[in-house]
């Protein structure tokens, strides 16, 4: 079994002790280490190189979006999974467009943490389900800026491959999409990871971030 190694940080120290109580609790994951602020987060992130990295949006001397910023901009291969107790659309936003792959509120329960910690950890991307449909709506609403001209990156798609950057846009799941075109779902499996690599993008967030951008709905 590949045991996925996790950096914790957070500056309630109640809440990074039980988690990380938790965590030990996993046979699959590890906790490597965790600290209570932001730039100690970037610190430990780049000289650990854990496969992810859970940070709380507010922390002291750097917050946890800006720590994600940092780290990311400089190539980290960790995957950012932001944790918070505010569900702010424009905290989902801004770091999605850093990179991150993942945004869960505290409250959510921590097998359903820890879960998501795992599906971040195996290159997916995941947003609380409270907001997710909210996020959608608001980018489609003029949250988020749009281009006039289309990226010349959807030239490289073929037809199929835009039908499902569109599915994938409006939120649904592979096996949706299977459904809904009348293909396999490894097909459409197959049809994402082609479009993913041809834009460019790390995962299927980012696909929707960059379909409402590119007002492509």
């Amino acid at each position: 079994m590949t045991t996925i190694r996790v950096l914790l940080a957070d500056d309630h120290e109640f809440f990074r002790s039980g988690f990380r109580a938790a965590l030990e609790t996993q046979p699959d994951l590890e906790c490597v280490g965790d600290v209570g602020d932001g730039q100690a987060a970037v610190t430990e992130i780049e000289r650990l190189r854990p496969d992810v990295a859970v940070l709380d949006i507010r922390m002291p001397r750097m917050d946890g979006l800006t720590a994600a910023e940092t780290v990311l901009s400089r190539g980290a291969e960790t995957r950012i999974m932001l944790l918070t107790t505010y569900d702010d659309d424009s905290y989902v936003y801004r770091g999605l467009r850093a990179g991150t792959s993942g945004f869960c509120l505290k409250s959510m329960p921590v097998e359903e943490l820890l879960n998501a910690i795992r599906v971040v950890a195996r290159g997916d991307a995941l947003i609380d389900p409270s907001v997710t449909r909210r996020l959608v709506t608001r980018f489609a609403n003029g949250l988020a800026p749009t281009t006039v001209d289309k990226p010349a990156e959807l030239d490289r798609l073929t037809t199929r491959e835009r039908e499902i950057l569109l599915e994938v846009a409006r939120g649904h799941s592979n096996a949706e999409i299977a459904k809904r075109l009348y293909v396999g779902e490894q097909t459409v499996k197959t049809h994402v990871s082609h479009l993913l690599t041809k834009l460019g993008l790390r995962d299927r967030i980012q696909a929707v971030i960059f379909a409402y951008e590119n007002t492509l709905l």
